[in-house]
C-alpha cells in the first residue's frame, strides 16, 4: 500500500532486501520484483477494474527517487483520470512521503489535487492491505 496515493490503488512493490538501485538487486531479486508486479497488476484489476496501468521505477536521486530503496510504483489508471495523460509523471516527480495527517473520508475515484492528497494512517493502510490480501487469496 501507499502512504500518499496518488490514484486510487497506488501501490508500492520493494525489493525485501534494501538496496538503492535496480542494478544492486541479484538476478533472483529483480526477477522476483517484476513478477511481484505482474502479479500485483492481476490483483489491482480485480480489486479497481482499471483499463491501464502506469508502471514506473525512479531508479536513483536524480530521476527523483525519494526513498533510497527499490520500489515500483503501479498505478491503476482510467480514460481521462488526468486531464492531461502526462500529468501523472508530474505527480510522480511530487510524490514523497509526508507527515501523517488526518484523512477525510471521501471514497470518490476522482484524483485529488496535491494540496488536497493527505497522507493516511497506519490502519487505514493495515485495512487497504487485508482488502488486497483478500483480492490475492480469490484470484
Amino acid at each position: 500500500v501507499n502512504l500518499r496515493p496518488i490514484v486510487p490503488g497506488h501501490v508500492l512493490i520493494s525489493s525485501h532486501r534494501i538496496c538503492g538501485r535496480l542494478r544492486d538487486l541479484s538476478n533472483d531479486e529483480y526477477t522476483d520484483l517484476w513478477q511481484a508486479v505482474r502479479k500485483t497488476q492481476e490483483m489491482l484489476t480485480c480489486h479497481y477494474g482499471p483499463s491501464a496501468f502506469n508502471v514506473a521505477v525512479q531508479d536513483g536521486e536524480a530521476s527523483g527517487q525519494s526513498v533510497k530503496h527499490v520500489h515500483v510504483h503501479i498505478l491503476p489508471r482510467k480514460e481521462g483520470d488526468f486531464e492531461r495523460n502526462d500529468d501523472i509523471y508530474d505527480e510522480l516527480q511530487d510524490w514523497a512521503p509526508k507527515e501523517l495527517m488526518k484523512q477525510g473520508d471521501d471514497a470518490s475515484l476522482e484524483v485529488p489535487n496535491e494540496e488536497d492528497r493527505k497522507d493516511r494512517t497506519l490502519d487505514q493502510m493495515a485495512e487497504e492491505a487485508a482488502s488486497y490480501r483478500d483480492t490475492f487469496d480469490t484470484s
